[in-house]
C-alpha cells in the first residue's frame, strides 16, 4: 500500500470512474427501455420514470462530488502540509473504504437507515483527519 496521503485520493478517483461506468452500463439500457431521447430530456425530473435501481447508482455517483470535495482537499493539505503521518494515510484509506462501501449499498440495497450509518462514519473519518491537521497546525 502505498503510504503517501495522495494514493488514497487517487484510489477515490478510480473508484469514482468505477461507478461513471456502472451508472451509464444500467442507464443507457434503461432509457431505451423507457424509450427515452437523450437529446430530448430537459431536466433531471425526465428520468424518474427509470427504475429506481438505476436511479441508486447515478444518485451514488452524483453522491460522489459531494463530500468527497472536502477529502480532495484535505489530503492534498495534509500531503502538502507535511501531516501525512502513519496515522492519517490509515484515515485517508479508511475514508476510501466507507465511499467504497456507501457506494455498493446504496446502490444494490440502499436501506436509508444504514446507509446513512455508512455515510456518518465517513462524515467522522474526515473530521478526525481534519482536527489532527489543524491541532498539526498549531
Amino acid at each position: 500500500m502505498n503510504t503517501t496521503m495522495i494514493a488514497p485520493a487517487l484510489a477515490l478517483v478510480c473508484w469514482t470512474l468505477v461507478m461513471w461506468c456502472w451508472m451509464y452500463a444500467t442507464r443507457i439500457p434503461a432509457m431505451r427501455a423507457a424509450g427515452l431521447d437523450p437529446g430530448a430530456l430537459k431536466q433531471k425530473a425526465d428520468l424518474d420514470v427509470l427504475p429506481i435501481a438505476v436511479r441508486q447508482v447515478a444518485d451514488n455517483y452524483n453522491h460522489l462530488h459531494e463530500q468527497p470535495v472536502i477529502f480532495y482537499a484535505l489530503v492534498f493539505y495534509s500531503q502538502l502540509a507535511g501531516n501525512g503521518d502513519s496515522t492519517n494515510v490509515a484515515l485517508a484509506w479508511a475514508y476510501v473504504g466507507i465511499r467504497v462501501l456507501h457506494s455498493v449499498y446504496q446502490s444494490l440495497v440502499n436501506h436509508v437507515p444504514v446507509r446513512f450509518a455508512i455515510f456518518t462514519a465517513g462524515s467522522v473519518v474526515l473530521m478526525v483527519l481534519t482536527v489532527r491537521n489543524v491541532l498539526a497546525a498549531f
